[in-house]
């Protein structure tokens, strides 16, 4: 390994003192001790906190967010916060100094210089015609535990006087406390947001059971209607069984809470509607008969076949089901939002016409409780869309779609209301599962080898992602426009461009394994926490491009990436906390005292660091004296230090050695396995709906 020559030490020593010097320059222009720092406009802030929704309801209906900015001695820009409860955890963390500097002034909300009332869903509204204005956090009193609210949750006031605030929480409930109380009220944020996230993923997995099991005890009804006039129709159905020619006229017939039962066979249909809750159930979807096969040959199906043109099965009872069938001949419109939306239409409705009103094999209109179980569909549109149907339940569902994104549209997709996708399988078409404003829903289990993502969500908050297997897709797991309190845990994600994607904030990227892809995992959003992750074998491990990092990057394995970070520029990035980094694979550096923590920072974007191992001198260089004198004064001036990642406690050793070993060395055989399950070829066309 080659050293560093007298030359090249000397030429290092120099630029580490342009470097100081500079440095010392660029610390004249931080104000001085005493000096006012006037409150911004918000919107030329950098800003963290809320949610999408948040922002948009709040303009479109004139309520009031409660807001905060900090000016650090550290980072050049303001920084905004959408909620007090935010700001006072951001300030309590310690590893936000290391990244900002020292807070120089901090400004709240005055609800003082208005005079606030709430609405019937407890929306803080100003007087007509007035803004709220800015006061100093120390010297500000806070409204807790009050009837107000924003669409994401409860929220803290802030007022000037303390007679205001009087006045609030006697009209609205809560308690008044001071700044210095309420940063105390935080404690240590990572590990009081790692247990609610947890205890999070058991709720909504608990949730996603019961929802399940009554769905399954709800399509468990007696048969009432047998489908046809003889044959299959006729043998041993009871004699108290009515017999229909057509599955609209047995649908039409069928008694509440009973069964249509349609016979192994195929079915040309126009359009099928259940407005009564009853189970639409046929022989099989061309593998499980109802009740099991008959031992020898192919399982018996039953298809309904649509004649091209629209959706093939509307529900919109609560409690129906669609069971036990293929489903074919869908129409090939993905989208018919742009004919339908006009000027006046808002935000919400835009998007709901874009992605909730194309063709589908089958659409749960309003439906509560509804569920589709055991269903094959061939599409070149949309698989099932539920609009609006409360604790629905799809389960077991194969959707083939059209062969490329571009033609096809969603395998699954939710809107407006919470609903569990389980143990389904998506091939080609758009996106497996694409969700809006469903917050809560639960998607586990899944399998998914898309044209586009695998799981696709948009202004959706505090669900859970959970267990899924993606492939060859643009991305795994992505999710976009703000949301607060997701949880993404336990997905595979390989071969495909990017692994997961976040964004919005306060949420829970865990447990993921992504392997062998572009790009393997991305550090975005605010106040999310990325723990316990395996990123192995992919072109970059992680990418970090957040212009304001607030995140938890903790106890994550980055293994056998040709590039470990990539990371645009900002502020430096602190993937480590309180003595817990992540594990970055075997380093030439020393861990002198056998704790299993290397004993210096690892910066995995530095100029040096991200070459060991790879560069000859590279080690040499990161040990030199004029190195380690320029890290120790980064670590102590934060106007020094450069923008990139640093994790200054890294792990020699792996955190999940046994998942990390598997990831890299096993072999595709279960992704094999599950691929190559038979699934019949699809009876549509290539022609494809109109791109969103």
């Amino acid at each position: 390994m080659a050293l560093l020559s007298p030359s090249g030490t000397a030429w290092l020593t120099a630029g580490v003192a342009f470097v100081l010097v500079v440095a010392g320059l660029s610390f004249a222009l931080t104000p001085a001790s005493g000096e006012t720092l006037s409150p911004v406009d918000f919107e030329d802030t950098v800003s963290m906190g809320g949610t999408g929704v948040d922002a948009r309801r709040a303009e479109a209906e004139g309520f009031a967010l409660p807001r905060a900015q900090v000016f650090y001695s550290g980072y050049r820009y303001v920084v905004g916060y959408v909620g007090i409860e935010t700001v006072a955890s951001e300030l309590g963390d310690a590893s936000a100094r290391r990244q900002f500097g020292d807070p120089l002034a901090v400004y709240v909300s005055d609800f003082s210089t208005v005079t606030p009332t709430l609405t019937d869903e407890g929306y803080v509204v100003p007087e007509r015609g007035r803004a709220v204005g800015w006061t100093p956090a120390e010297s500000a009193h806070f409204v807790v535990g009050s009837a107000a609210r924003i669409p994401s949750g409860p929220i803290v006031v802030p007022f000037a006087e303390r007679a205001d605030a009087e006045r609030f929480a006697a009209a609205h409930g809560g308690s008044i406390v001071g700044w210095e109380a309420l940063k105390d009220s935080v404690g240590d944020p990572l590990d009081a947001r790692l247990a609610e996230f947890e205890a999070s993923i058991e709720e909504r997995h608990a949730w996603a059971d019961r929802t399940v099991g009554e769905a399954a005890a709800r399509r468990d009804r007696p048969v009432s209607v047998v489908v046809g006039s003889g044959g299959a129709a006729a043998s041993g159905t009871p004699a108290d069984v009515e017999t229909a020619p057509t599955v609209a006229a047995a649908v039409a017939s069928a008694p509440p809470n009973t069964t249509v039962y349609v016979p192994a066979g195929s079915y040309d249909v126009d359009q099928v509607v259940l407005n009564r809750s009853v189970t639409l159930a046929g022989a099989g979807a061309g593998a499980t008969a109802i009740g099991g096969g008959d031992g020898d040959g192919a399982a018996p199906s039953t298809t309904l076949r649509g004649d091209g043109n629209g959706t093939v099965v509307v529900v919109r009872a609560d409690g129906a089901a669609v069971t036990d069938l293929r489903i074919a001949g869908v129409g090939d419109v993905g989208s018919r939002g742009r004919g339908r939306r006009n000027e006046s239409a808002d935000w919400d409705t835009t998007v709901q016409l874009a992605y909730g009103y194309g063709d589908a094999g089958i659409v749960l209109d309003g439906a509560a409780g509804a569920s589709v179980a055991n269903v094959a569909i061939d599409t070149p549109a949309s698989g099932v869309i539920a609009r609006e149907s409360p604790r629905s339940v799809i389960s077991n569902l194969t959707v083939r779609g059209a062969d490329t994104a571009s033609e096809g549209f969603m395998g699954v997709v939710l809107i407006g209301a919470p609903s569990v996708v389980e143990d389904s399988t998506f091939l080609g078409g758009r996106d497996g599962v694409y969700t809006h404003r469903a917050d809560g829903s639960v998607i586990r289990d899944n399998y998914a080898d898309p044209g586009r993502y695998g799981v696709h969500e948009m202004y959706t908050s505090a669900s859970l992602v959970a267990n899924n297997t993606v492939r060859d897709a643009q991305a795994g797991v992505i999710v976009m426009t703000r949301p607060t309190g997701n949880l993404v845990v336990g997905n595979d994600v390989r071969d495909s461009t990017y692994g997961v994607v976040p964004a919005g904030g306060a949420s829970y990227y865990a447990r993921n394994v992504v392997a062998g892809n572009e790009y393997g995992i991305t550090v975005a959003g605010d106040r999310n926490a990325f723990v316990g992750n395996v990123v192995v074998d992919n072109r970059v491990g992680a990418r970090a491009g957040e212009i304001l990092p607030s995140n938890w990057v903790v106890r994550n394995d980055f293994v056998g990436n040709g590039r470990a970070v990539e990371s645009s520029l900002g502020p430096l990035r602190t993937w480590s906390h309180r003595g817990v980094g992540n594990h970055w694979g075997a380093l030439p550096i020393p861990d002198a005292n056998d704790d299993g923590v290397y004993d210096r920072p690892y910066r995995p974007t530095g100029a040096v660091d991200s070459r060991l191992g790879e560069v000859p001198g590279a080690t040499t260089l990161a040990q030199s004296p004029a190195v380690a004198t320029l890290r120790r004064v980064q670590d102590a001036v934060s106007g020094l230090r450069q923008s990139g990642v640093v994790d200054a406690a890294a792990r020699t050793q792996p955190f999940h050695p046994d998942l990390v070993a598997a990831a890299r060395n096993a072999s595709e055989s279960a992704t094999a396995d599950r691929s190559s399950t038979p699934v019949p070829e699809p009876t549509h066309g290539s022609t494809g709906g109109e791109a969103a």
